[in-house]
């Protein structure tokens, strides 16, 4: 209770009028919209009031793959929308309907549509980046490294996505203790189900964000990843913020939260930063897809 009171106490502190400019930057708010046919394949949008050819987000929540909608990251979709960028949070398959790979599947058929459709929302469909929590980071993360999802969909994944943003992802997280995960991921071989195995040259850039007291995803995931991209020749960078746990640093995304923990301000200072790089340089990154 201690450390409530102090975090209520410093949000107290916090100048009402810079959280209220910040709370009632005009957005626009769309909700299920439907990028396939199944029940879970319905996404919300968030965007500035006025957008035109603003960066894009997609953003898939976590859960464990067993768990999780899109109702409740509202907040993160907002929050981007007020930082100027065109949110989009795609509900996916989940256990016990569905095992590797079907939540891939869908994460890429909802970056299909955002390409295909996001220009009407006042976005701009190349300046793409794909970004999660937990679960979600680990979706994020597949589809950035292992071109064989937006393949399906016409997709290459150093074309077509400017950058990666895993918060708190497993990304190389064997052996399977987890009796549920065996069945989720099981049937095949497990080293293929691991992001971390499908690092190639012309990956597109990545922030991998962590905290070192997450007991849910071990923050070794995040820096072995990066070692990995980072070996490959490919762009990658982790941030590990001290005292911050797996459910902490995405609720820091709240407009409330985020004096806390800087990863909506680092999320945009890496966004940022990788638009200044020409697009024809990406576009020669991976034009191949992965066999």
């Amino acid at each position: 209770m201690a450390r409530f009171a102090a975090v209520a106490t410093r949000v107290a502190s916090i100048p009402s009028q810079k959280v209220r400019g910040s709370m009632l930057k005009p957005i626009a708010v769309m909700l299920s919209l439907a990028y396939g046919k199944g029940a879970r394949h319905t996404l919300d949008i968030c965007r500035p009031k006025n957008a035109a050819g603003a960066p894009v987000v997609v953003f898939f929540y976590g859960g464990g793959w067993r768990s999780g909608r899109k109702r409740p990251y509202r907040y993160v979709a907002k929050a981007l929308a007020r930082s100027g960028y065109v949110a989009v949070v795609p509900d996916y398959r989940v256990y016990p309907e569905a095992r590797f790979p079907d939540f891939l599947d869908d994460g890429a058929r909802a970056v299909r549509w955002v390409r295909d459709n996001i220009t009407r929302y006042g976005g701009d469909p190349g300046k793409l980046f794909l970004m999660g929590h937990s679960a979600g980071a680990y979706i994020a993360a597949m589809l950035a490294v292992d071109a064989r999802w937006l393949d399906k969909v016409g997709l290459v994944p150093g074309r077509d996505i400017c950058g990666l943003i895993g918060i708190a992802g497993p990304y190389d997280f064997l052996p399977l203790r987890d009796e549920i995960y065996k069945i989720i991921f099981g049937g095949g071989n497990l080293t293929d189900t691991q992001p971390i195995q499908h690092v190639t040259p012309g990956a597109p850039p990545a922030l991998l964000l962590t905290g070192d007291r997450d007991r849910v995803v071990d923050a070794g995931n995040s820096s072995r990843f990066a070692a990995r991209l980072r070996a490959s020749g490919n762009d990658a960078a982790v941030v590990t913020y001290p005292r911050v746990g797996h459910f902490l640093i995405v609720a820091v995304l709240a407009p409330l939260l985020q004096f806390l923990v800087p990863v909506l301000r680092d999320a945009k200072a890496f966004m940022n930063r990788t638009m200044q790089v020409p697009s024809s340089s990406r576009a020669a990154a991976m034009t191949t897809p992965q066999a």
